[in-house]
């Protein structure tokens, strides 16, 4: 079934002038959807990049269900709970040594915003003048205000651009060109004045799925704190499991100040973020002069439901062997992208851990890239749903995905290529 333009929903990073009908999902198992009218749409995106082990896990949608039986929500300003206790102190014990407190969240977006709350919170409640932001360009790290600061300037927030503030940007360090990247972080946090550097650990998402060293991200890292600036990893799409480790600072072998979790965290179950901190950012909030407390909050701060289904999710990560499905899937993967390396039609074949990517040859490097739609819708005519970041596809699917699907999703692409663009 497909919804006609007459339904009052106003859908996400959508034209309405241009999609005037949208499939009704009404069940979803595995790696596959489902319609309303029977059709199984194969999920290659992971549903926005939130589903890990596949959808509708039995042990993660127990927990829920039992949780909802019990507590379904509770105000987490003056309360804890049991599930909220339990995922932070299985986060501290899994992420990088020294993150030692959890502030839960709702969604991507949240988790950065807080984060960069926390960096500016910081060196205010210590009596340093430290202001500035600095952020990779092609950077995207959200929809609010200031995650669309942090992100770069374009089609995604010109619109707003009122309300942004300004971010130091530092070049994208591309392959030849890392040591003008990191030479222009020296440069910039000599000065003195810089709070945080953001980064998305290895690959920029929504920027067009861009790669870079983890020796690059290790320098970033030494510069940083030679000069004092809190590196905020946003981990958002890439912790875990995404590029092979659970976080994908683990390649590098670096840990953050403060590092940012959603999407998977519930195994893409249900909506929840957590922002991680060193003790010293913690520490700079805690004094008996309320005016220095922490000023963030939701109404659904670590809801017990989404809490519980993550829970479940670390459960199934300690007794399941997810990380050998994660190199499983890596090596289908690679395999896949391999028989694209001679074909002219593709460029810039690239791949991280689960994640592959590569460009439509010849094609202007455009979100608003014509070819988005038409790859996109035919894509889902054959079964399969992809969103292309303009002339860039890529295929980030569930851990649960077997050789005859990914197969599939390849060989869709490559028709759907062939219809669109020939």
């Amino acid at each position: 079934m497909t919804r006609t333009q007459s339904s009052p929903v106003w859908h996400p990073f959508t034209q309405h002038g241009l999609e005037r009908g949208m499939p009704e999902i009404a069940r979803a198992a595995g790696a596959w959807l489902e319609t309303s009218d029977g059709r199984r749409i194969f999920d290659a995106v992971s549903s926005w990049w939130v589903i890990t082990h596949g959808h509708g896990h039995p042990k993660i949608i127990a927990a829920i269900q039992r949780q909802a039986a019990e507590l379904d929500q509770v105000i987490f300003a003056g309360f804890t709970h049991e599930p909220a206790e339990t995922v932070a102190r299985r986060l501290v014990a899994m992420t990088p040594l020294g993150l030692d407190h959890v502030f839960f969240s709702d969604s991507g977006s949240t988790s950065v915003e807080v984060a960069l709350k926390m960096a500016l919170g910081f060196w205010r409640n210590r009596g340093e003048a430290r202001t500035r932001i600095l952020a990779l360009e092609n950077a995207y790290h959200g929809d609010t205000i200031g995650t669309m600061s942090a992100g770069a300037r374009g089609v995604f927030n010109a619109a707003y651009e009122p309300l942004l503030f300004d971010v130091g940007r530092i070049p994208f360090p591309a392959a030849g060109r890392e040591q003008q990247t990191l030479d222009a972080l020296e440069a910039t946090c000599r000065k003195g004045d810089v709070a945080a550097l953001i980064v998305e650990p290895l690959i920029l998402g929504a920027g067009g799925m861009l790669m870079y060293s983890a020796a690059t991200l290790k320098e970033m890292r030494r510069i940083s704190t030679k000069h004092r600036a809190l590196l905020i990893a946003d981990e958002v799409m890439t912790g875990f499991g995404r590029t092979g480790r659970m976080f994908a600072c683990e390649h590098a072998g670096i840990a953050p100040d403060i590092l940012c979790l959603a999407k998977g965290l519930t195994g893409g179950s249900l909506p929840l973020a957590a922002t991680l901190a060193t003790s010293e950012i913690f520490d700079a909030h805690v004094s008996t002069d309320r005016a220095r407390m922490f000023f963030h909050s939701s109404s659904y701060t670590a809801n017990p439901i989404a809490c519980a289904a993550a829970a479940a999710n670390f459960e199934i990560w300690k007794n399941e062997p997810v990380l050998e499905r994660v190199a499983d899937l890596a090596g289908l993967q690679s395999r896949c992208v391999a028989e694209l390396a001679d074909d002219k039609r593709f460029a810039n074949v690239r791949q991280l851990g689960t994640i592959t990517a590569f460009d439509l040859a010849g094609a202007t490097a455009s979100y608003l890239s014509d070819a988005a739609l038409p790859l996109r819708a035919a894509c889902l005519k054959r079964g399969v749903l992809l969103r292309p970041l303009g002339s860039t596809i890529y295929v980030l699917p569930p851990y649960c995905t077997g050789t005859e699907e990914l197969s599939k999703v390849y060989a869709v692409i490559s028709d759907a290529v062939d219809e669109v663009c020939t």
